[in-house]
């Protein structure tokens, strides 16, 4: 993980507490000072400075994240130096979709737009009050998760036929604690349930309105 501001630092403590091996990188001593007792491993240096990656073993790891988002210049220059030395797989923070463009042609294999993704997420649950979370996977569909409306309560997965009235699919089902992913068509749905569906952004607009 390189640069732990405030984006940098939440997804590399994440991926610490689901068991993953971090090793975070900032040019700031201050930020790796404060975050020392919380990321193992973890270094002060200058990330477009390819004899100060390889002093680290950069290379070693399968994916890095580029999460700079003050100085564009430095992110752009080690995301180059990250690719030219041979790392397999570059995600990188963006801030507009300008700098996304940017990076994408400079080599980074993925580029995220926190602040764009995030305005997209609220913009859905004030549209639609029902969805809880929401993940757009470009081209007009999404993965959204939603409070089961009360008609749907009682009906069986099969015979609510929510794929053939909205054209959407039933990821998963989440029952307080439990989490039935890929359910069986005759699960039946229940008051407090939380659906997970995928389709189109229409079609889950079509759902949501119709479960009002």
């Amino acid at each position: 993980m390189i640069g732990l501001g405030r984006f940098g630092s939440a997804v590399a403590l994440n991926l610490i507490e689901r068991g993953y091996t971090v090793l975070g990188i900032d040019r700031d001593p201050e930020i790796v000072q404060k975050l020392a007792d919380r990321i193992t491993q973890i270094v002060a240096l200058d990330s477009t400075n390819e004899d100060a990656l390889r002093a680290v073993d950069i290379t070693s790891f399968e994916t890095v994240v580029v999460a700079i988002g003050t100085h564009f210049e430095n992110n752009l220059m080690t995301t180059v130096t990250l690719k030219s030395m041979g790392v397999n797989r570059v995600v990188c923070k963006a801030v507009s979709e300008r700098q996304q463009q940017i990076l994408l042609r400079v080599g980074a294999d993925q580029v995220v737009l926190p602040e764009h993704e995030a305005g997209a997420r609220l913009a859905w649950r004030l549209a639609e009050p029902r969805v809880l979370d929401h993940l757009d996977l470009g081209s007009g569909f999404s993965v959204a998760e939603v409070r089961v409306p009360s008609w749907l309560v009682g009906q069986s997965l099969m015979t609510s036929g929510l794929r053939k009235r909205f054209g959407i699919n039933v990821l998963a089902i989440k029952r307080g604690a439990q989490m039935f992913v890929t359910p069986s068509a005759d699960m039946v749905f229940a008051r407090e349930d939380m659906i997970l569906v995928i389709g189109s952004d229409q079609s889950i607009s079509s759902f949501c309105s119709q479960a009002r």
